[in-house]
C-alpha cells in the first residue's frame, strides 16, 4: 500500500514515519516534505500542499491508497474536496467543515447553538466598536483574528493597552474580523479525536507549550514542546470533554450538513467551572502530533483505513508511559529568525525535522522551528533529565529551546 502525507513540517515527518511502520505500507510520499525526511520508505516530492490538481494527479499516477492531510492551509484550500471528487481516499475534512478552524466566528456560533462550553465572546468588523467593547469589559481579555493564524493569531491581553494594540494591528488588514472573548483561567490541554461518519475515536491528551521562553514567557509561537499523555489531568475530566465538547460539536456539524471527517483538535482548558473550549482545529497540532503518535501502539495505517471504510478500528494506545518532546528553533523565532546555521549530528536522538535545508552535504536551519527531539519513559522527571542532558551536549549555536517542557506534569 502507498500513502501520501501532505505538508512539510515536524508533524508530517512524524505522520510519515508512523505510516511507514505499518507492514502493509511499502511507500510514504510527503508533499512537499523536507530534506530531513530522508529515511527508509519515505520520499519527499516537491509539490506544494496548495496545488490541489497537481496533488490529485500525483496520487493517481503513483496509485496512492490513502492521503492524510497535515496543515490547515491545505484543508481550507479544499484539498479534501478535490480528492473526494476524483474518488480518492483521503483523511481530513472538506473545506466547509474545516471552517471549525478557519473561522473563529463560525466555530463560536456552532458552540453557542449546540451548547458547547466556551468563553463568552463578541465578533467585530469595526475597530471603534471593538475598542469600546474592550474598554467596557476590561482586562485580562483575549483578542483573536478571525481566520487561519498558524496557532499565533491570538493575543492574551493582560492590560487594556495590549488589547488595544492587538486590535489596531488586526484592523490594519482590509476587511478584518475579530473575536473578542473573556479570559479563561485554568490548565490547558489538547484532545485529538479521529472522526468519521459521526463516530469519534479519542487519542491520549497532550499538553503544548505555546510561549517562546521558559516560565511561559515571551510571544506566542506554533509550539515549543509537548508531552502526552498528561498524568495529572484525570480520566473523568477527559470523559467530560468528550461528552460535553467533542460529541455535541461533531453532532452539530452533521446537523448543519457539514459532516466532519479527520482529526478534530479540541484546545481545552480546565477551569473552576469545568472543562471549556478555547478553540477547535481541523487537524493535528504541531508539536503535539510528535508525542501523541508515539502513544499509539496499533497499526495507525490500518486504524485510519478501517475508520474511513466503516469498520471498527483496533486502536490501541499506551498510556502507561509518557513521551516528551522539545522543539529547537532559530534564534529570534517567532518574530524574526537569524541566518541559517549548521545543525548538530543527532544520531542518538529520536528526531523530527521541520525548517531545514541541505547545502554541501550538511543540514542547515532555514528559520522558524528547526527540529524536535522526543523520548519515552515511565515518568516525566527522568525523561526530562535524560533528554535535556543529550540536548545540552549538542552544539546548538544560533538556536534555542525551552528548558522547562513538561514541568507542569512533574
Amino acid at each position: 500500500m502507498r500513502v501520501l502525507v501532505v505538508g512539510s513540517g515536524g508533524r508530517e515527518h512524524a505522520l510519515a514515519r508512523k505510516f511507514a511502520k505499518s507492514e502493509k505500507v511499502e511507500k510514504v510520499f510527503i508533499c512537499p516534505g523536507n530534506v530531513g525526511m530522508a529515511e527508509e520508505k519515505l520520499e519527499s516530492v516537491a509539490i506544494s500542499e496548495l496545488e490541489n490538481h497537481l496533488l490529485v494527479d500525483f496520487a493517481k499516477k503513483k496509485k496512492v491508497d490513502l492521503t492524510f492531510v497535515g496543515p490547515e492551509t491545505a484543508l481550507m484550500n479544499g484539498i479534501v474536496d478535490a480528492f473526494l471528487d476524483e474518488g480518492l481516499l483521503i483523511f481530513g475534512p472538506r473545506a466547509e467543515a474545516a471552517q471549525i478552524e478557519g473561522s473563529k466566528t463560525f466555530a463560536k456560533s456552532i458552540m453557542k447553538k449546540y451548547g458547547v462550553p466556551t468563553a463568552d465572546y463578541e465578533s467585530f468588523t469595526d475597530l471603534g466598536k471593538a475598542l469600546n467593547y474592550v474598554e467596557t469589559k476590561g482586562a485580562p481579555i483575549v483578542i483573536k483574528a478571525d481566520g487561519l493564524a498558524a496557532g499565533k493569531g491570538v493575543t492574551v491581553a493582560m492590560d487594556l493597552e495590549a488589547a488595544k494594540a492587538a486590535l489596531e494591528d488586526i484592523f490594519q488588514t482590509k476587511a478584518a474580523k475579530v473575536v473578542v472573548e473573556e479570559y479563561l483561567d485554568g490548565e490547558e490541554f489538547s484532545l485529538f479525536s479521529l472522526v468519521h461518519d459521526g463516530k469519534i475515536y479519542p487519542l491520549p491528551i497532550a499538553q503544548d507549550h505555546k510561549r517562546a521562553f521558559d516560565g511561559d514567557r515571551g510571544p506566542n509561537t506554533g509550539g515549543m514542546g509537548a508531552y502526552a499523555p498528561v498524568p495529572h489531568i484525570s480520566d473523568a475530566v477527559v470523559q467530560e470533554a468528550i461528552e460535553k465538547i467533542v460529541q455535541p460539536t461533531v453532532a452539530g456539524l452533521e446537523a448543519e450538513n457539514k459532516p466532519f471527517t479527520g482529526i478534530l483538535y479540541a484546545g481545552l482548558i480546565l477551569t473552576s467551572e469545568g472543562v471549556k473550549t478555547i478553540e477547535f482545529n481541523a487537524r493535528f497540532g504541531d508539536p503535539e502530533t510528535q508525542v501523541v503518535l508515539e502513544t499509539i501502539t496499533s497499526d495507525f495505517f490500518e486504524n485510519i483505513l478501517d475508520i474511513l471504510q466503516g469498520r471498527e478500528p483496533n486502536l490501541i494506545c499506551n498510556t502507561e508511559e509518557v513521551t516528551l518532546g522539545v522543539v529547537v528553533a532559530n534564534q529570534g523565532y517567532p518574530d524574526a529568525s537569524t541566518k541559517s546555521v549548521v545543525l548538530p549530528e543527532l544520531q542518538d536522538l529520536n528526531c523530527y525535522y521541520a525548517g531545514v535545508i541541505r547545502k554541501d552535504g550538511q543540514l542547515l536551519s532555514k528559520g522558524g522551528r528547526i527540529y524536535m527531539v522526543t523520548e519515552t519513559g515511565k515518568e516525566i522527571k527522568s525523561i526530562q533529565k535524560s533528554l535535556y542532558e543529550k540536548l545540552d551536549k549538542l552544539d546548538n549555536t544560533g538556536m534555542f529551546y525551552r528548558k522547562d517542557i513538561g514541568n507542569k506534569g512533574v
